[in-house]
Formats: structure tokens, sequence, C-alpha cells
């Protein structure tokens, strides 16, 4: 694979810098350079600016507002946004849910949500995980019941990201309770999240964010017409789904970003004389240099039609593990000031920038959980791809 870029990509990538520049404010970059919690405001503010320009979707068809942007060129405006510090596409709708709706859904369903998910109209939120359905996802029991044109949602899904931003979700439900294996009798909902019987309570984390929901439906009452696919056969989508989540695990783009930030602490800490801390970086930034390839290898196969298979599991496990180890080396800088999380007087021994390491550091535990927990993707690839 020839990783040098040609100078009509050279030029490219000068015009996406210069693009990012003269557009991203400020006080946003700072806000996400030093791990703010973004607003629904700030997240589909950036949104809409990438959609006037025409860059939201580059992966989407053209039709419907896609770029036409070669493997290289995608890859090239994800590494300039997360190298420039733009907030992160929020991805479930743009690229969890419109995927699903390009393959499975109707043309009604087409029309009424794509444009809208393009131009950031309405907020997404996936609806899959309950308390006692999380790795083992098919043991789902959310129910769905048809009564004439609507479906009638009772259940509770837990650990929703952003479902108080939330204004359509997508869901897992279950619509067979009689079936032999659990797979089957699922279906896949697209749910008004301003439908009465709907309660969104949030989830208090260590840090006192409240980035994760419950979500609990007491007789929801959902439009048919929002069935996406046929009824029952929802595991197949919500398969097709969680192959284009884990596609966006490994965030190499900010992973980069966050290695050359360590480097700059650890040489402010005089670490890099450390043997032990530098074999680890070392390591680090060798896996990262992996999985970056291994990434551009998958985006081919993709650029050819072929849709996101078992192996993006080795995206998703060596992506995740390769950012929380960032996080325990972000920590080490810090030295006896990281395990902090309190606020920043005027007289303390740290600065603000220290005070959220350690919040990031939790934060980042969940990692290897969501999308599928590393261990299912191992069971996967044992499976799938080695034929174990």
């Amino acid at each position: 694979m020839d990783l040098n870029y040609s100078p009509e990509e050279t030029a490219f990538r000068d015009e996406v810098h210069a693009w990012i520049e003269a557009n991203l404010p400020s006080d946003l970059r700072d806000k996400v350079l030093s791990y703010g919690e973004l607003t629904k405001d700030e997240l589909l503010g950036w949104h809409k600016t990438l959609a006037k320009k025409g860059w939201i979707a580059p992966h989407w068809p053209r039709e419907w507002g896609g770029t036409d942007w070669t493997v290289v060129q995608r890859y090239i405006f994800e590494e300039e946004c997360g190298a420039a510090g733009c907030p992160p596409i929020v991805p479930f709708g743009v690229r969890m849910c419109a995927p699903v709706l390009l393959r499975f859904g109707t043309d009604a369903q087409k029309q009424r949500f794509l444009p809208r998910i393009y131009n950031g109209d309405d907020f997404w939120v996936q609806g899959y995980s309950e308390p006692g359905a999380g790795s083992d996802l098919a043991s789902l029991k959310t129910r769905a019941v048809r009564d004439g044109d609507h479906y009638v949602v009772t259940g509770q899904k837990i650990w929703t990201t952003l479902g108080h931003y939330g204004d359509w979700i997508f869901c897992l439900v279950r619509t067979d309770p009689k079936t032999e294996k659990r797979q089957d009798g699922i279906s896949f909902l697209l749910v008004d999240m301003k439908s009465p019987g709907i309660t969104v309570r949030p989830i208090v984390l260590l840090d006192q964010s409240r980035e994760v929901n419950e979500v609990f439906f007491d007789d929801v009452a959902v439009p048919a017409e929002n069935l996406v696919h046929e009824e029952n056969k929802g595991w197949t989508v919500a398969k097709f789904l969680l192959g284009y989540e884990r596609m966006g695990t490994g965030n190499i783009a900010v992973c980069k970003r966050e290695l050359a930030r360590v480097k700059e602490l650890a040489a402010r800490a005089g670490l890099l004389d450390d043997p032990r801390f530098t074999d680890r970086l070392t390591r680090v930034e060798v896996e990262l240099m992996a999985l970056e390839i291994t990434n551009l290898r998958f985006l081919d196969q993709l650029r050819g039609g072929r849709p996101p298979g078992a192996e993006v599991s080795l995206l998703k496990i060596k992506g995740t593990e390769i950012q929380q180890a960032l996080t325990e080396l972000m920590m080490q800088t810090a030295g006896p000031l990281a395990p902090i999380f309190r606020p920043v007087a005027p007289d303390a021994p740290f600065d603000a920038f220290t005070a959220t390491l350690f919040p990031r550091y939790c934060n980042v535990r969940k990692a290897t959980i969501y999308a599928g927990s590393n261990e299912i993707q191992r069971n996967i690839i044992a499976k799938a791809t080695l034929g174990l």
C-alpha cells in the first residue's frame, strides 16, 4: 500500500485544513481540547456547519448528499478534524441510522428522515442496551405490540448516550416473545422522543456529568410506518448497524492528537528519560500506526461496496485499548496530582487541565464495553473470521 499522498491529495489536505481554520470557532475548539462537555447546540451547530459545506456525510451516496471522496480523502478529512480539535460528529444519525435506512428503509422513510439527519434538524440516539441485556443484547425485553396502525412500546433502555438531547431514538424491541431463537422476534423501530409515555432519567457519572441515561417507555404509541425492514427481522438490521458503529470506535485521528499531547506533557515532566515510560509510549505509537493502516484497508473494502464484516471487531478492540492506554500515560505525566477530581481553587497546586485528566481516564474505561464489549468482539473474530 502506497502511503505517500499524491499532489492532488496534498492539495485536498490543504483545502480542508484552511477551511477548518476559518470555520471552527476558537472557543469551541478550546472546549474540545480541554475535554469539556459539549451542549446539544454546540454539537448540532458544528454538524450544521459541515452540512452547509456539504461535508457532513462523505460516505453517503451522492444522491443523498455524499461527496464521492476517495478513501484517502475521507481519511485525510478525519485526520484534519481530529488534529484541529473539531467537535465529534454525533454518530447515531449520520453514521448509524442513515446507513440502515439506505440499506433497509422504504422510499418514504428515506425521503422523510435522511434530509433531516443530514441537515442536523434532529438529534438521534440509540436504544439498544437494557438493564438485563447488554453484551447479551438478544435477551432484550422491551415489548412492542401491534395495535392497528401503531405499535405500543413498553420497557426500558439504559446507558443511552446523550439521551437527554434526543429528538428521535432507534430502538430494538421484541415483537414476538415466543420464538425459540432469541435473535428472532426482534424488530427495529424509529421512535419520536417527544411521544407521550417516554421518560428520560440521567445516570450521574463519577465526574458529575450526565452523558448517559435511562429511557422508559410506558405504552408509547409508535406509527407502524416507523418499522424498518420486516417485523421480527430486526436482528439483521442490528448486526448491520453495529458494523458501522464499530468502524468508528477506533477514533484514530483523535488518538494521534492525544499521542502528540502525551509526548509534549511527558517532555515537560522529564519522563522521556524514563525507559519504562518511553517503552510503553513507543509501543502505543507503533500499535496506533498499525491500526491506522488496517483502518485504511477496511475503508478500501467499503469503497468497493462491501459492508463492514466481523473484521471491524479488530478495529474496535485495538482502537479502544489504545484510547485507554493514552489516558493512562496522560495520567502518568501529571504524577501524584493526576488522581484528583474537584473544583480548581485559586491556590490549587494543579491547573484546570490537570483536573480534567482523572475524569477523562474514568470516562474512557467504558470504551472497551460499548458497541459490544471487547470480550464479545474476540468471540466474533474467533467464530466468524478464524472459524473456531
